[in-house]
């Protein structure tokens, strides 16, 4: 039930729901059932691909298309006309999207574009009564955000998730975000050292850490660690390094030939990858599968024995969470936030990114051990349930929410019982 104390927040990211930022939509089933009125907010409208489940579609159904509404000319001229009646603020906002748009033309073309957008977003907003807007991925819609309280002056705050925004902060204006922002919730300790290294030192402690969460409920059903199941889920990108386990799975068929591997996912290297597959003999070894809904990614975590991530780069992968809570022990790279999350021997193993004797060794290391398997799986439910629940860190936004409404002290980096 919504608690009209709470105050009502918009939500807004450059796609929503999507199937591979699932840890958004749990954040808002968390802060709903918390009482908070969540208005969803996406850029542009979601792929019917990314729509695997009844709960995305419904969010999909629920969810305000800002390039959808900016489209219609009757719309757009009527919503910048309600800010124009503000000049002096109207034209402030224009000369910030000017200033701080990435250099060249096209840089200065889709900054302006986003500023339309901004003022579609912004008269949906007050006309829905709404007194804070949140955003994930401080990218483009990050911007949207930023513009949207420079020309209604609704306060804003982002989650910061990475790694690709650390490769071109300078871009994406992270600074100025950050600084106009009302707060900045980092998705690890990583995530928040980074910002900082761009941020000014003034604003460094309205940066807190707000992990993203998972239910633990979902993932109760344990393996029974009695096979050889290897499981990946994620976007088949180079990002993520797949070829990398697919050679480390060539690699084990002769002491492992029962050994198997479930790629859940799609993206932009599917079709090279499943060539790959196949050039390297795996046959019907590697399975590539698609997309799935959250309910079906619970069930497949529940029939594999070790999961495996050799990403090349990361924020703190959700989906580690997922294998974590379901008991399964992971093999994953030893980058970003990762290892604040992964603890090496203890609920999985980390190796170094791109090194595929590594990873072999570490998932022949699992693959020999079931016991070792089910320790594991053990230690890393433990973990996530603890530091990695979606109902307490939504607990934890939502008081950054109720503190920075009002005047007084701020909260710290964590919770309290977190830095003990």
């Amino acid at each position: 039930m919504t608690d009209r104390t709470q105050p009502r927040i918009a939500y807004l990211t450059g796609e929503y729901p999507r199937a591979s930022d699932t840890f958004i939509q749990r954040e808002v089933f968390a802060l709903r059932a918390l009482g908070h009125d969540i208005l969803t907010c996406s850029i542009r409208r979601t792929g019917p691909e990314h729509l695997v489940g009844p709960e995305q579609e419904a969010e999909h159904a629920r969810t305000f298309m800002v390039l959808n509404a900016a489209m219609r000319p009757v719309r757009l001229i009527r919503s910048h006309l309600r800010w124009m009646r503000r000049p002096g603020r109207y034209l402030s906002a224009l000369r910030l999207a000017w200033a701080t748009a990435p250099k060249g033309i096209k840089g200065r073309v889709y900054n302006l574009f986003y500023f339309l957008e901004a003022g579609v977003l912004a008269d949906h907003l007050a006309n829905e009564g709404i007194s804070h807007l949140h955003n994930h991925i401080a990218k483009a819609s990050c911007t949207v955000a930023m513009l949207v309280n420079a020309l209604s002056g609704l306060p804003y705050s982002f989650t910061i998730h990475g790694p690709d925004i650390f490769f071109e902060p300078i871009h994406w204006r992270i600074d100025e975000k950050a600084r106009r922002a009302r707060f900045v919730a980092c998705i690890s300790d990583f995530c928040r050292s980074q910002l900082m290294c761009f941020a000014d030192g003034h604003d460094w402690d309205k940066l807190h850490v707000v992990h993203c969460g998972i239910d633990p409920d979902r993932y109760a059903t344990a393996p029974s660690h009695a096979g050889k199941r290897l499981l990946f889920v994620g976007r088949l990108a180079g990002v993520k390094g797949v070829p990398v386990l697919l050679r480390a799975l060539a690699a084990l068929r002769d002491k492992h030939p029962t050994a198997t591997l479930t790629l859940i996912g799609d993206g932009p290297e599917r079709a090279a990858l499943q060539a790959q597959a196949q050039a390297l003999g795996l046959g019907d070894a590697a399975r590539f599968v698609g997309y799935k809904s959250q309910s079906e990614v619970a069930s497949a975590m529940a029939e594999t024995d070790v999961f495996v991530l050799p990403s090349f780069a990361e924020g703190v992968p959700v989906v580690l969470m997922e294998a974590m809570a379901a008991q399964v022990p992971v093999v994953t790279t030893q980058i970003a936030g990762v290892p604040e999350l992964v603890r090496d021997g203890e609920s999985g193993l980390l190796v170094p990114p791109g090194d595929g004797a590594a990873l072999q060794a570490a998932i022949d290391r699992l693959l020999d051990d079931p016991e070792r398997r089910r320790a594991m799986g053990a230690r890393g439910r433990a973990m996530v349930s603890q530091s990695f629940n979606v109902h307490k860190e939504a607990a934890w936004l939502s008081s950054l929410f109720a503190s920075y409404a009002q005047e007084g002290a701020k909260p710290g980096k964590r919770p309290q019982e977190d830095m003990v």
